[in-house]
């Protein structure tokens, strides 16, 4: 049943399209930056404790105590952290992100999980250069161990897993132990 939830997360991911935009400086607070919700984000905090405020990534926070990973992403890092929103989660076909919270899937969930982190700090900028010197492609490890491939389509930053593909709709999300980038869909290794 999870196999086949899988293969559909992955069909669902595909699905997914969004554009990049950077995050906005507020007023009065250089370094405060916006999440797509308008959830302020403050470079002082980690990212569990920035993300956590987030109501467009609640969804992953849940995911994230599920995999017992938020120790690690509230260690020091630094980390690049594409974080999938609530809608990119949502258009799994029915039972399959509860399938995911069981006790005997957080080894699966883990692995989603970690897919979706890079060791190091990866502004927009600093990817959209790996991307041009690589003649139009940069191959990102992931903390899981396997790779993300980015592109550039149509003026956007997409990521390409093994299975699935998202687009960056918020980037440059400073953290203190590193970076997010919210995105449109959940890559699958």
């Amino acid at each position: 049943m999870l196999k086949s939830s899988l293969t559909g997360i992955a069909v669902a991911s595909l699905l997914l399209g969004g554009a990049v935009a950077q995050a906005q400086s507020t007023e009065g607070a250089a370094e405060e930056t916006q999440a797509a919700d308008d959830t302020t984000m403050y470079p002082t905090w980690n990212i569990v404790q920035n993300v956590s405020r987030s109501a467009d990534h609640s969804l992953l926070v849940e995911l994230v105590k599920t995999a017992d990973l938020v120790t690690t992403l509230s260690g020091e890092g630094p980390f690049t952290v594409f974080a999938p929103t609530n809608d990119a989660f949502n258009v799994f076909p029915e039972g399959a992100v509860d399938g995911l919270k069981k006790p005997e899937n957080k080894a699966i969930l883990s692995r989603i999980l970690k897919y979706h982190v890079i060791p190091g700090k990866v502004t927009s900028e600093q990817l959209i250069a790996m991307i041009e010197a690589g003649g139009g492609s940069a191959t990102l490890t992931t903390v899981e161990g396997t790779e993300l491939t980015a592109t550039i389509v149509a003026d956007k930053v997409k990521l390409s897993g093994s299975n699935g593909t998202a687009f960056v709709t918020t980037a440059d999300l400073e953290q203190s132990n590193g970076i997010v980038h919210s995105i449109n869909g959940v890559v699958v290794p």
